[in-house]
């Protein structure tokens, strides 16, 4: 039993390298903007375009991986993605604009099997109070990859090495990824078999997406995602750099450290939600402290407050996003969470990949095709405190589905 353990503690830590890995190849276009407009003949919006093509690929696929690894298993299909995923980076290291679109849609859609499979690993080898920590300490992973394709990309960027060679060395590292994924990842015995592939995986999606549990997980986690998957890791070094005349160096730091906040804030509320048995009260405090953080960096002085809090406030705030993912986990059947998991990748990364787009638009139209001022900014994205605004409306609506409601509920009430 303790040999089982450790082999699935591997497993788990295997697929959140994996998450890191994915998520640095997210956030590396932020720090190198003006080279790819160069590379690309693109504007910022356009190159910001051209990076939003990763939730293309992410969203539709996390459908694909939930119900492949849940009528698969893991060793099937993560190192799969890997191999997409690092296919991906080698494509847009070509220098191609039609290859290096192609690349970022495949980087989403291998990126999409990571979260999906370190959610299955843990929910299927650890026990349910456990598992809003571990997929809080696997988003931890994620956000350590974002905070590096940041805080490590840009420093090299700044010292001369060209962006198309880092995304090949990228691109390497994600099939050495994927071969070691393979070698590891124990073989398993899945019980339902490979008949009625198809028709398992469609009755299984038609179980979670009529739960409305599940489509108000994946509002609130898309509203709270939407923050830092468009304004932190896509404008936020340009918006450091426009709005407040930080220089490169400085920017990328600042905005690096909303990534580095989510490395605290994921495992740290996740582990204070299993603590309390209850996940609607930490969703609601993480989001109330997101929209003031969000307020403050679209209004406020940076120089009132002591450098980079507010960005490392804001991140690990923003960690409450992922308490969505055990909430429905905990209101879906316990054989569905590979399905469950890739269907609420897919809601909350549709925002993203539909929003994205909007914003990078709204902002040029704004600005009028210009010199992009503080107020344009300011208007592009006050929309944001309205969609955290109303995850903390839509939050309570949701049914409490924490080990403490769920004794409560089964102590017989007195007559």
């Amino acid at each position: 039993m303790q040999r089982s353990k450790s082999a699935a503690g591997v497993a788990w830590l295997l697929a959140a390298f994996y998450y890191f890995y994915q998520y640095a190849l997210r956030s590396a276009p932020a720090v190198m903007m003006p080279q790819l407009g160069e590379s690309f003949g693109l504007s910022a919006v356009g190159v910001a375009s051209l990076a939003g093509i990763f939730y293309y690929g992410y969203s539709p696929f996390s459908l694909v991986a939930g119900a492949a690894i849940d009528r698969m298993g893991a060793r099937a299909v993560i190192p799969a993605g890997a191999l997409l995923t690092g296919a991906g980076a080698l494509l847009f290291g070509t220098g191609s604009l039609v290859t290096a679109s192609l690349g970022r849609f495949l980087q989403g859609a291998g990126g999409s099997f990571a979260l999906v499979g370190a959610v299955y690993i843990a929910s299927k080898n650890f026990q349910a109070s456990r598992v809003a920590t571990l997929i809080g300490a696997a988003q931890m992973f994620g956000m350590a990859g974002a905070s590096a394709g940041q805080l490590l990309v840009g420093p090299m960027i700044t010292a001369g090495i060209s962006w198309n060679i880092l995304w090949t060395g990228l691109g390497v590292m994600g099939l050495v990824i994927a071969m070691v994924l393979f070698l590891v990842l124990p073989r398993q015995s899945i019980a339902s078999g490979r008949e009625g592939w198809m028709r398992g995986a469609a009755k299984a999606f038609a179980i979670v997406f009529k739960n409305p549990q599940s489509i108000l997980c994946g509002a609130i986690g898309g509203l709270l995602f939407i923050p830092t998957t468009i304004l932190s890791m896509t404008w936020g070094v340009r918006f450091l750099q426009e709005t407040h005349a930080f220089d490169y160096g400085e920017a990328v730091l600042r905005s690096a450290m909303v990534p580095l906040g989510w490395i605290v804030g994921c495992p740290l509320l996740g582990l204070l939600s299993d603590r309390l048995g209850r996940r609607k009260p930490v969703i609601i405090g993480g989001a109330a402290a997101l929209f003031a953080c969000l307020a403050w960096i679209l209004y406020g002085r940076p120089e009132v407050l002591p450098a980079y809090v507010v960005g490392l406030i804001t991140g690990m705030a923003s960690g409450a996003a992922m308490l969505p993912y055990t909430v429905a986990k905990e209101a879906n059947p316990p054989e569905l969470s590979g399905t469950t998991t890739g269907a609420l990748s897919f809601m909350v990364f549709t925002f993203s990949a539909l929003l994205g787009h909007f914003f990078g638009r709204l902002l040029e139209r704004v600005s009028a095709g210009g010199q992009m001022e503080p107020q344009h900014y300011q208007i592009t994205f006050q929309p944001l405190l309205y969609g955290v605004a109303l995850a903390i409306v839509l939050t309570i609506f949701l049914k409490e589905t924490g080990p403490a409601a769920r004794i409560q509920a089964a102590i017989p009430k007195a007559a």
